[in-house]
């Protein structure tokens, strides 16, 4: 397959880029120059999905809009089957803050959070248990849209399951917790719209709102890997696949 890479810095004022072959109104850049951000335009078309448009939040960040979509309800099912092996939670923060989001993890890892601190463990903290196996579906996934995004050959290890039901929340951080901070974080929308905050390098630093919907993906890595970022509190609605709630998969590298 062919991939046409595109300058950067020369395609910096470009804010929407679609993975398509040029069509008439599709957005250009300065000079007529179609635009792409380095995004594999193959990939994104053999990954299935119901979108096929990009959006750049930053050097080393795309939105890949619908990328899931074609996928999104087996991936559901998957959702259902692990958290019956390792139900969702509502973890403490080493603060004693109980956490508005309910969590499960798949992979050789799990993230965790009590109060004695954030980590990753081999291990199911309330079964004692190993967390249930990445299903290959979600690793392909994965490592199509890092691919698709600029970042080839990653394989995660950690796949975070966040349950956002109506008025939770995710507060801004950093996902610092990895060994390999120069490997990118993938996660996938589904369900309830959100609106994402993705700030900078300080938490003080004002943050962009991104509204994700079913079957969105958000690759971020490069030198916006230790970008603050967050979710707003979940509307009240209704999603044919998953009822009043947003889950959320982050996939990473964390050994």
């Amino acid at each position: 397959m062919a991939t046409r890479l595109v300058d950067w810095k020369r395609e910096k004022e470009c804010d929407v880029y679609l993975a398509s072959k040029p069509s008439p109104g599709r957005p250009t850049c300065p000079g007529g120059q179609s635009a792409g951000l380095g995004v594999n335009a193959d990939l994104l078309a053999d990954a299935g999905g119901t979108a096929r448009w990009v959006e750049r939040l930053g050097p080393g960040t795309v939105v890949l809009r619908g990328f899931a979509g074609e996928t999104a309800a087996a991936i559901w099912a998957a959702v259902g089957r692990l958290t019956k092996l390792a139900p969702f939670r509502q973890m403490q923060t080493p603060g004693g803050f109980r956490m508005s989001v309910a969590m499960s993890n798949c992979g050789e890892v799990g993230w965790v959070t009590d109060p004695a601190g954030y980590r990753y463990a081999e291990r199911d903290p309330d079964s004692g248990r190993p967390w249930p196996a990445m299903p290959e579906l979600f690793r392909q996934l994965a490592a199509t849209a890092a691919s698709a995004a600029g970042f080839a050959d990653f394989v995660p290890d950690a796949c975070l399951i966040n349950r956002y039901a109506v008025g939770a929340r995710m507060s801004r951080h950093q996902d610092r917790d990895e060994r390999d901070l120069t490997q990118p974080i993938v996660s996938l929308s589904l369900g309830l719209p959100a609106v994402f905050l993705f700030g900078g390098g300080q938490r003080s630093d004002a943050a962009v709102r991104v509204t994700l919907t079913h079957g969105d993906v958000v690759v971020w890595g490069g030198p916006d890997r230790l970008r603050y970022h967050g979710v707003l509190a979940i509307k009240p609605g209704e999603h044919p696949l998953l009822g009043a709630c947003r889950v959320n998969l982050t996939f990473r590298k964390a050994r």
